[in-house]
């Protein structure tokens, strides 16, 4: 039998794996071909199904946030009309999760502090700019925190 954190802990993760999908169907990113937003919608209904449908083994907590970590990562660091639904719905419907701005805290600390932070500036940096989610001058200490970081780790 399941316990009541587990069962908490799916349900919640379901709810937010089902926003995932409708936020993406309901506010397909426009940059995207059929190909690329096909796999991403699969991917989804891949989580959410994991998620219902847990082999024995990974009837667990532990589990649950790897597939945790798989459903919100896109949501945490992308940007986008989706992306911004995601967590009005994510708010709207109680669920205990929450953004968080990962190149807030990067700024903050003046540095890159792992290969982790270090992909997900490369990866954002530019959208974020064309969003206006950040300034040029942002721009110019993450380009200086990303050469840091590269030069300390070659």
């Amino acid at each position: 039998m399941d316990s009541k954190k587990y069962i908490d802990v799916s349900q919640n993760l379901i709810k937010a794996a089902e926003i995932a999908i409708e936020s993406l169907k309901r506010f397909p990113p426009k940059e995207w071909d059929n190909v690329s937003f096909n796999h991403t919608l699969n991917c989804c209904f891949e989580r959410l199904f994991l998620i219902k449908n847990p082999e024995p083994k990974y009837r667990n907590l532990r589990s649950l946030k790897y597939l945790e970590k798989e459903v919100f990562t896109r949501f945490q660091e992308g940007a986008g009309e989706n992306i911004e639904e995601f967590w009005r719905r994510i708010k709207e419907e109680g669920l205990p999760n929450k953004r968080t701005n990962k190149l807030k805290k990067i700024l903050k600390l003046k540095k890159i502090n792992n290969d982790f932070e270090y992909d997900f500036v490369i990866d954002v940096i530019v959208s974020y700019r064309q969003e206006g989610l950040i300034t040029e001058e942002e721009v110019i200490l993450l380009n200086k925190y990303l050469g840091v970081f590269e030069l300390k780790n070659m």
